[in-house]
């Protein structure tokens, strides 16, 4: 679905076109067209493809979705992949930005996410001044806005970890925090495949060679990179803070169960000492001694649970009960 189509010339907007029209501007010096997809069906791409001449295999890609976080280079157009990543009802919901750049246009494509760009479009044009250094820097406005969405997700997954540390010392949530926080993993995970890969193609993006299109552009990509690295870092602590919170509370279910060991070993020896009595003064040996004796079964009742109660303290002194 189209959602705008723009034209500018050295930093200002001259009107809204149509698609049909944009053969007519990108033909006029320092004019660009900004044109915006969302949800981008395979004719609309291929009709782009046409009136910016995009590669084919940059458009495959934006077709089939589902593309790993890259920018890669064609002749003097770029094609970046970007995932937008957002937080509905406590899961994490992963879209995709695809960006098609051009010394005279600007394609971006959204898909699968709710949350549009209509503010980087208005941020771009309250900025004539940085606008006027072309579609390169609709592409860094893009990427900014998208890894700014990053740091309110990966501060919400870090309150939610505090949340969780806060209930591992207490009794019977063992097995509820570790279903949590594996949980919390997976969407931490999910962060991390984005981020990390596109930190990686942001770093090409500045310092040394790079595309033609971002030469007067560098120093914004350099600060879309330590905004990636920031995030990256805390990804990064979070996920060792999970798994150091998985080993305490695995461990919290081993003493638990060593305390369950150590009262049931208590109660089998208290047990066998009286089993053991029992089974002496049971055996049928005419010789047994006081077998004849008026009170042999009490003293030996006596005995046992004189020796059973000098054992229960014994284990009930050293914690074992």
């Amino acid at each position: 679905m189209l959602i705008n189509c723009v034209a500018y010339e050295n930093g200002t907007k001259l009107a809204d076109v149509s698609v049909e029209d944009i053969s007519e501007y990108i033909q006029r010096p320092d004019c660009f067209v900004w044109v915006a997809l969302k949800d981008g069906e395979p004719h609309e791409l291929e009709q782009m493809g046409e009136e910016f001449g995009l590669h084919e295999l940059a458009v495959e890609d934006a077709s089939s979705g589902h593309q790993r976080p890259k920018i890669e280079e064609y002749g003097d157009s770029l094609f970046a992949v970007v995932h937008t990543v957002e937080l509905v009802d406590g899961e994490l919901n992963v879209g995709e930005l695809d960006v098609f750049v051009g010394t005279n246009y600007v394609l971006s494509v959204r898909n699968r996410s709710e949350q549009g760009f209509l503010g980087v479009r208005a941020r771009c044009e309250r900025e004539p001044e940085l606008l006027r250094q072309g579609p390169a820097f609709v592409l860094y406005a893009l990427m900014d806005a998208v890894v700014d969405r990053y740091f309110p997700v990966a501060d919400a997954l870090e309150q939610e970890l505090e949340t969780i540390e806060e209930k591992i010392f207490d009794k019977g949530t063992e097995r509820a925090n570790i279903q949590r926080l594996y949980a919390l993993k997976r969407k931490v995970l999910i962060l991390k495949h984005a981020v990390a890969p596109l930190m990686e193609a942001t770093g090409k993006l500045y310092g040394g060679r790079v595309p033609a299109i971002c030469s007067n552009t560098q120093e914004y990509f350099r600060d879309v990179y330590d905004h990636l690295y920031r995030i990256n870092t805390s990804i990064d602590t979070i996920r060792d803070t999970i798994s150091t919170a998985i080993q305490v509370n695995l461990s919290m279910v081993a003493i638990d169960e060593s305390e369950v060991n150590k009262r049931l070993a208590a109660w089998a020896a208290i047990f066998a000492v009286a089993t053991a009595f029992a089974g002496i003064w049971g055996m049928n040996f005419k010789s047994m001694p006081e077998l004849q004796w008026e009170y042999g079964y009490p003293a030996a009742i006596g005995i046992m649970v004189c020796v059973c109660s000098y054992l229960y303290y014994r284990f009930r002194k050293s914690g074992w009960l």
